[in-house]
């Protein structure tokens, strides 16, 4: 009998799950390896961050719906962190709530569709190292509670 897996992070709901699913596949189409629920340094979470080959990073804040979106301020925290900011929200979201300065994708647990790009701002250089190494470090330690479930390695 195989052990039980731990439980890696989660949305909050079905419908964020959903759209989280379809922003991450979209994202890998493009060569963009991403992370959910993923720990900035200034203690907020970033629903999907995602890592290109050349560096660039991008945030998705998933909106499962407008009372969450309607409810939540906290999305401008993330701007210091990425190259490219996006929104995600699924097919029956009023689009005309999400900020014209934001990118907007359109998800679905299938796929995602670009509604806007996100405008570009590139981070600082020693930002950038500081966030690829933060994600590399929860990568792997993800990654050692899957292949090691037994043992949680310390700092993960």
């Amino acid at each position: 009998m195989l052990p039980d897996l731990p439980s890696l992070p989660r949305p909050a709901s079905d419908v964020a799950a959903g759209i989280t699913r379809g922003v991450r596949r979209m994202l890998a189409d493009r060569a963009i390896r991403t992370l959910v629920e993923f720990p900035l340094a200034n203690g907020r979470r970033a629903d999907v961050l995602g890592l290109a080959e050349d560096g660039e990073i991008v945030i998705v804040e998933v909106k499962s719906g407008a009372v969450d979106f309607k409810t939540d301020h906290k999305w401008q925290d993330y701007l210091a962190f990425c190259d490219r900011f996006y929104f995600a929200v699924g097919p029956d979201f009023p689009l005309d709530l999400i900020p014209a300065a934001c990118g907007l994708l359109v998800a679905d647990a299938f796929g995602a569709e670009t509604v806007r790009e996100s405008p570009v701002d590139r981070l600082p250089a020693a930002r950038r190292k500081a966030v690829i190494l933060r994600a590399a470090l929860a990568a792997a330690a993800r990654l050692h509670r899957v292949e090691d479930p037994g043992r949680v390695p310390a700092g993960g």
